[in-house]
């Protein structure tokens, strides 16, 4: 009796020192991995130590070519292209809307194509060409882009007509005779809330045919 009652308590013993070995080992599987994790985190950061310039409140130089013109700004890494035109600059025809990619309010050419500037960080346009619709207009001269616009009467409220402008600037840079369907599937990424797309549309196209007849796009 006293042998049962002992191999009893020999199996009661093993079998929780195997539980306990089991728990053990994730416990230890689990401290690897976090310490794999935290070497690697840290070898990482040492391989890229600009990036500590990241944090918010450090302000790096920045030097922006816009319309022809170069600037040299101070910049959060965190800056949006669309707010440093508009409150640093003073840029102020690019417009802020929807301020997440959505509305196209806020178009400029980047090197010749046209781009959210709310969505582009500051610091990525760093040597780069950036046109607003300040740089379109010579003078008292309206863009061939701009007189199609105020001829067939393709605004309303105006908000969202620079971005739809410099749109349709970025689409005649690269092709300069659009079908209506080719100018319409460019279009796309700008919203008019006043609807007037159809007379956006006759815009562009009209554009086109006075850039194609003044000898190529200007601007």
């Amino acid at each position: 009796m006293k042998e049962k009652e002992g191999n009893k308590k020999g199996k009661q013993l093993s079998s929780v020192s195997r539980r306990e070995f089991i728990k053990g080992l994730g416990a230890g599987a689990l401290g690897t991995a976090a310490l794999s994790g935290g070497i690697i985190a840290l070898k990482e950061a040492e391989a890229h130590p600009a990036e500590e310039s990241l944090e918010e409140g450090i302000k790096i130089p920045l030097r922006l070519k816009i319309n022809g013109i170069r600037y040299k700004v101070e910049v959060e890494p965190r800056y949006t292209l669309v707010d440093v035109i508009r409150d640093q600059l003073q840029l102020t025809g690019t417009k802020k809307a929807c301020d997440r990619g959505e509305c196209g309010a806020c178009t400029v050419l980047l090197d010749g194509k046209p781009v959210y500037s709310c969505m582009t960080l500051a610091i990525t346009a760093a040597g780069r060409d950036i046109m607003t619709i300040e740089g379109l207009a010579s003078g008292e001269e309206l863009h061939p882009i701009q007189q199609a616009f105020l001829e067939n009467d393709a605004f309303q409220c105006g908000f969202c007509t620079s971005g739809q402008i410099m749109a349709v600037n970025g689409l005649l840079k690269q092709n300069l005779n659009p079908s209506r369907e080719e100018a319409r599937n460019a279009l796309a990424g700008n919203i008019c809330r006043c609807g007037t797309y159809t007379r956006i549309l006759e815009a562009t196209l009209d554009a086109s045919q006075r850039l194609r007849k003044g000898g190529g796009n200007r601007g």
